[in-house]
């Protein structure tokens, strides 16, 4: 910048130089005069037309010197600043009475972005079971897609395809976050996790203790007739062309007024589990209950849901109650080792007075290479409506 001052001062004097040249001389004739004015102005003009390329030039080349060398431009940079990328995956060995296989469960893929300060973009892409298409075991979700904006300092909004505020592993499943190979099988059969709707939703926190959260979204659809007849995993159609004759709406309470203690509970209404499809099938109600106490390297999970199905139908085959809890105890026994025991029971057909409720115990061990990559291994044993013993192995990330 001190080269470009010179310059500009250098440049500046030349006329005064002229002027001065003029006045000591001998006055030459008009016509004489009046060629060199119109001569000097077409120097001048010359002059300062290069001196502000010169400036700019040099003005850009400071700029320059002044940037890391990889730096990106501004805009490219900000832009990069706002988007994300991130995901997990798991795999799983399964040497049980019912299978015994290796399978590449879950690959999946996050991507975000925040517009500005206020709204922002979730999205979640998920391959199952490694190969999709025809006659392939796997298959190709969009499991979140949604903008979701504040509204106030206390309060957002957001719309699209969004996590379902239900259960313990619902919105939080990635697998360095819990413990055992697979999820649990309450989560899993009555809940049923992983599942996701598309509508709208409203999250806030009312004080430092109590929060909340409403949804009003697209509903289940259960099958009525066959094996899966009224199940409630069954009826999960992932927003993919699905039926919307009746939707349904959730609402859960959190309350967090003890260290290292959260309790939540939620309630869903949905006027018709069938969107129309069976005149002998009405209402759904789902009532979930859970909590999560951690103190130091200790941690206690322990959840409660029931379903209650009005109509003739589901009663027919006792499904009209389905219902599960388990409780889980962990301990980490250093920062990497931790080691857990859960006991799970669960009936999707609570409703009748057959013996098909399922028990299952569970123990194990994780052990995490890194805070984001953990290796599992679990013992099961279940009794009662069924038997599946055996062990799992699994190896899971996030990034």
């Amino acid at each position: 910048m001190k080269n470009t001052r010179h310059i500009k001062t250098v440049l500046t004097s030349i006329p005064l130089l002229f002027a001065s040249s003029l006045v000591q001389a001998n006055p030459p004739g008009n016509d004489k005069i009046w060629e060199m004015l119109k001569q000097q102005q077409k120097q001048i003009k010359e002059l300062q037309n290069k001196n502000k390329r010169l400036t700019e030039k040099l003005d850009l080349s400071a700029e320059m010197a002044n940037q890391p060398a990889t730096s990106p431009t501004t805009s490219s940079h900000t832009a990069s600043n706002r988007t994300s990328i991130g995901g997990y995956g798991e795999l799983h060995y399964s040497n049980l009475d019912s299978k015994k296989e290796i399978d590449f469960h879950r690959f999946v893929l996050f991507f975000g972005h925040e517009f500005n300060s206020l709204t922002r973009f979730f999205s979640e892409l998920e391959l199952e079971h490694v190969i999709s298409g025809d006659n392939q075991p796997g298959e190709i979700e969009l499991e979140q897609a949604y903008i979701e904006h504040d509204l106030t300092k206390n309060m957002s909004a957001k719309a699209g395809l969004f996590l379902l505020p239900v259960g313990i592993l619902n919105e939080t499943h990635e697998p360095t976050t819990f413990y055992g190979v697979e999820r649990n099988p309450v989560e899993k059969n009555i809940i049923p996790t992983t599942w996701w709707e598309a509508g709208l939703a409203l999250t806030g926190k009312i004080n430092n203790v109590w929060s909340y959260d409403l949804a009003l979204t697209s509903g289940l659809s259960t099958p009525t007739t066959g094996s899966n007849a009224y199940l409630i995993r069954s009826g999960r159609k992932r927003a993919a062309k699905a039926p919307a004759s009746d939707g349904a709406l959730t609402a859960r309470v959190k309350w967090s007024g003890m260290a290292g203690l959260q309790i939540s509970a939620t309630v869903q209404r949905q006027q018709d589990i069938t969107q129309g499809t069976d005149s002998t099938a009405g209402g759904a109600t789902l009532f979930e209950a859970n909590g999560v106490y951690q103190k130091g390297p200790f941690t206690l999970r322990a959840l409660y849901a029931q379903w209650t199905l009005n109509g003739s139908g589901p009663k027919a085959l006792g499904r009209d109650k389905q219902k599960g809890w388990y409780i889980e105890p962990a301990y980490k026994i250093t920062s990497k080792l931790g080691m857990f025991a859960r006991y799970n029971q669960w009936d999707n057909n609570a409703g009748n007075s057959a013996a098909t409720k399922y028990k299952q115990t569970d123990f194990g061990i994780n052990y995490w290479l890194h805070e984001n990559v953990v290796l599992k291994l679990d013992v099961q044993n279940q009794s009662g409506a069924g038997s599946n013993d055996g062990f799992n192995l699994g190896i899971g990330y996030q990034f």
